[in-house]
Parts: C-alpha cells; structure tokens; sequence
C-alpha cells in the first residue's frame, strides 16, 4: 500500500512539473512573439513614416509634428517626381545598371568559383587570395585611379564606368558567398558526366550552374541592393543628367532657395518599392541559398 502511495505522489510530482514546464514555455514563447514583433515594428515603421512624409507638403514637414497624418495627401507629388524631377529616366537607369552589374558579378564570379573548387591547378589559392584582398580595399582609396582610369580610356560619363566599377568591387563578396556553396557539391555528378564525354564548358552551364540556383539569387539580391543604393561612382564619373540614377537624381529636387521635401519623398519611395519586390520574390531562394551553403557534406 505504501509503494502505491508512493507511486502516485510521484506521478503527482511528475504531472506539476510538467505543468510547470508546460507554462515556462508559453511564457517563453509569449515572450519572444513579443521581441519579435517590437523589432518588426522598428523595422515597418520607418518604411511607414517615409510613406507619410511623401505625401505631405513643405508647410507640414516643418510646420506640425513629424509623426502627424497628412491633412491633405499630396499624391501629386508622385507625379511631379516622376515627371518635372525625370525621375522616369533616373529609375531606367538605375535598372539597366544595376540589372547589368548583377549579370556580370554572377556570371563571372561562377566562373572564378568553378575553376578554384572544381579544377586542379597550381595558382588556384593564389588567385583565390587576390580577389579575397578585395574586400579589405576602402571603396573611396580608388576613386582618384579609377576616374584617371577612365578618363585615359573615355569612359568617363559613360554607363560602362559604373557597370565595370559595380562589377570589380562585388566580385570577392560574390566569389566568398559561392565558395561555400561549390564545396557543399557532390563531385559524383560531375564525375559522372565526365565518363559520359561531357566536356568542362558543359559541365558547367548543363549541371553546377543550375544546380546553384539558390545561392545564385542570395548573391542577386545583395548585388541588387548595393548597386541600386550606390551614389559615390555615379556621381564621380557621370555629368550627364541624361545618365543619372535615382540616387543622384534626387538631389534635382534640392534648390539653391526651396527644396521640395514631398517630392524627395516621393522619389525615395519609388526607389525603394523594386528592392522590396525583388527580396520579395527571392526571398525563399535566398534562405534556401543561406541554408545550403552553411552545411558541409
């Protein structure tokens, strides 16, 4: 009898401190719902306030709080922006480089990762180290040889300066983020189209290339959001407003005497809804990508 006394106050015991467990979890899972959606709220907010500050006047902008509504939604300054400010022009621009770039820096960073971990030659680490150097190169040290550089070459106020320049300094970020992506592939496949007669170029463009989709688009949307931001080149080796991007281009809107703070509003809103689209849409490849070239095996 003592034993069964025994047995159910244990079981009594066991049945609080799951209980006990049970409620410690809720609360910890309550709780970190709540930190996330605070840092969520930090995140969406900004975005929010921009949105609001596009639609307001000069009067409300210095005039009432910088957190109140609009009393009367300018949406006319999305048509002043797109229109009087060219930003139509700025924003194909900025597409047809960034879009440009990003091809580039892909194709040719695959190329440079292939040939490292797939190939066997003697300079592989060697040329794997130079283009590593490049991340530790300051972006404005460069500035004053590669304007030189154009300039000997006519380049300047041409879109190939800034493609190139996109394209050399997104190069070793690139080739870092496929490395661990390459070496995370089974040499079997390669292997075994080799025995079939498939030749290296096809190896390549047949079976590695797509089969590193995921990665590809991690690398996509980084490249994406560092040349559709970048404002230093263009505004170094462009003179033209014809060639301008919307980062440059909104300073159309600062003026010796009045700026048009709706209008800057608007521009900065309209740059930023195709990255959003595009993270967007890539946003599971880009996890994909992360996950698959963080494991090794």
């Amino acid at each position: 009898m003592s034993d069964f006394a025994a047995k159910k106050h244990s079981g009594l015991d066991g049945a609080a401190s799951r209980s006990g467990r049970s409620a410690g979890s809720r609360l910890g899972t309550g709780l970190l719902y709540v930190i996330l959606g605070v840092l969520a709220f930090l995140q969406v907010y900004p975005l929010f306030w921009l949105f609001l500050f596009s639609l307001k006047t000069n009067q409300e902008v210095f005039g009432a709080s910088p957190f109140a509504l609009p009393q009367d939604p300018q949406w006319g300054n999305y048509a002043k922006a797109w229109t009087q400010g060219h930003i139509n022009l700025y924003f194909l621009n900025s597409v047809w480089y960034t879009a440009a770039a990003v091809f580039l820096t892909i194709i040719l960073a695959s190329f440079v990762t292939f040939a490292i971990t797939r190939m066997y030659w003697k300079l592989n680490r060697l040329v794997l180290g130079l283009f590593m150097i490049g991340l530790m190169i300051p972006l404005h040290s460069t500035l004053i040889p590669l304007f030189s550089f154009f300039k000997n070459v006519g380049l300047i106020d041409n879109p190939l300066s800034i493609i190139l320049s996109y394209t050399a300094f997104n190069l070793p970020l690139t080739i870092m983020i496929l490395l661990g992506f390459y070496q995370t592939l089974p040499r079997e496949i390669e292997e075994a189209a080799v025995m079939d007669g498939c030749s290296v170029h096809r190896i390549f463009f047949r079976i590695t290339l797509p089969l590193t989709t995921p990665v590809i688009a991690t690398t996509a949307i980084i490249n994406m959001i560092y040349n559709w931001n970048e404002f230093v080149f263009v505004n170094t080796f462009i003179n033209s407003d014809r060639l301008k991007t919307l980062t440059v281009g909104v300073n159309s809107f600062v003026g010796q005497y009045l700026t048009d703070w709706g209008a800057i509003g608007a521009t900065l809103i309209i740059s930023i809804v195709p990255i959003l689209i595009a993270f967007l849409v890539l946003s599971n490849r880009i996890v994909e990508g992360m996950a698959a070239g963080s494991v090794k095996g």
